[in-house]
């Protein structure tokens, strides 16, 4: 049994790019930058009005002014401003040649035709200048960062149609176990919905990975074998739930070994997960994760979705804040390091209502995890923690 940051170095070091491909900017959302993208013009690319107004000269504000021309945004000036003329102009318009300042409509007052007059003290210049926010060929987007509307509003503004992303893996998931049958089924004496091939396909979808669901396997070596061989052939990482413990029908380990998985560990001090399993083969990944559902969720969490994303070429932080508890919590046994749920409530951490590694309906009112160390059994009320959203 290994401790977890180990058993985190171990998973991460392992990890290879998938590769890369050119998406419609349409499908780049959730994806993840393969090249850096630089501008192909300045932005904005001209003398741009950032009000309706005015465009004159600032030395001609105390005087009343000729209004030459009125320039809608996308039409391009066809006058200069000279001594005591003006252009009126919209919000985005062009701001023509000579004119310095744009006076707001609403601090100007008409004369009559064509005349106008500032009737304010002062002004702001109210000009957006050529390449004030961004010059052409200045690096926009580094390579690696996971593409959000804000990424795409900055891709589409740089003409970047069809961005460079690297490749999503497919992740195979299989459960394992007699005792399971699929959720649109009722489960006779002694049998229980397999709960978790649902939720790492959703976990996996979260992530922007491509996620194959393979099956129940039954508890007979052939069983297993076949299934996992069939998941290892056509998927980049596999999940398997169940199976990985030492039970008279867990046929895993030694189906792994005969399917030349290098095991790098089986076992990790720590709760809900202990007996989680992680190997490789000819750049591939498996997982065996435990059969509990609070296990198979939580290590997902912490060691499968940093791996997916270091193959995707983004180094995955997850959100984490430090807030106080607002009670104080306490376990018996503290050889491992757990993760206990948490609520977030008046700026306080609260721990969730929680009775063990089968208890997933825990998790819906938990808005995050927080560690506790090994060879801690407290955290006194109003200690700050550390959150880890989930």
């Amino acid at each position: 049994m290994i401790e977890f940051n180990e058993a985190h170095d171990i998973v991460l070091n392992t990890a290879r790019l998938t590769g890369t491909e050119q998406v419609q900017l349409s499908d780049a959302p959730g994806r993840i930058l393969a090249s850096d993208v630089s501008s192909d013009m300045d932005m904005p690319p001209f003398n741009k009005s950032a009000v309706d107004g005015y465009a004159c000269r600032k030395e001609d504000l105390s005087d009343a002014m000729e209004v030459i021309e009125i320039i809608p945004a996308g039409k391009s000036p066809e006058k200069t401003i000279s001594p005591g003329k003006c252009a009126k102009v919209m919000t985005g318009g062009v701001v023509p040649e000579g004119a310095d300042t744009v006076i707001m409509v609403e601090d100007v007052e008409e004369l009559g035709q064509d005349k106008i007059r500032f009737v304010k003290d002062k002004t702001n210049t109210n000009i957006c200048y050529t390449g004030e926010d961004i010059h052409k060929n200045d690096k926009v987007l580094e390579k690696g960062i996971l593409i959000r509307p804000q990424e795409i509003a900055v891709l589409a503004s740089v003409g970047m149609a069809n961005p460079l992303v690297y490749k999503q893996p497919v992740v195979g998931i299989i459960s394992t176990g007699d005792e399971l049958v699929e959720p649109d089924q009722n489960p006779e004496i002694s049998q229980i919905r397999n709960s978790n091939a649902a939720q790492l396909m959703a976990q996996v979808k979260a992530c922007n990975a491509k996620a194959a669901y393979f099956g129940i396997a039954k508890d007979t070596e052939q069983s297993t074998r076949e299934i996992i061989k069939q998941a290892l052939d056509t998927s980049d990482m596999v999940l398997l739930t169940g199976g990985v413990s030492m039970g008279d029908f867990d046929y895993v380990p030694k189906v792994l070994k005969e399917l030349g998985i290098e095991i790098h560990f089986k076992s990790i001090a720590v709760q809900p997960g202990r007996p989680t399993v992680f190997g490789t083969r000819e750049g591939k990944y498996l997982f065996g994760l435990p059969g509990n559902p609070v296990s198979s969720f939580v290590q997902f969490e912490l060691l499968v979705k940093p791996l997916i994303y270091e193959m995707m070429g983004n180094s995955f932080k997850a959100l984490t804040f430090d807030l106080p508890m607002g009670e104080t919590y306490t376990r018996r046994k503290a050889k491992r390091k757990s993760f206990l749920p948490v609520s977030i409530k008046n700026g306080k951490v609260w721990p969730v209502s929680y009775h063990g590694s089968a208890h997933i309906h825990s998790y819906i009112f938990a808005d995050g995890i927080v560690a506790v160390e090994i060879g801690n059994t407290t955290l006194e009320e109003g200690t700050m923690v550390n959150v880890r959203q989930i």
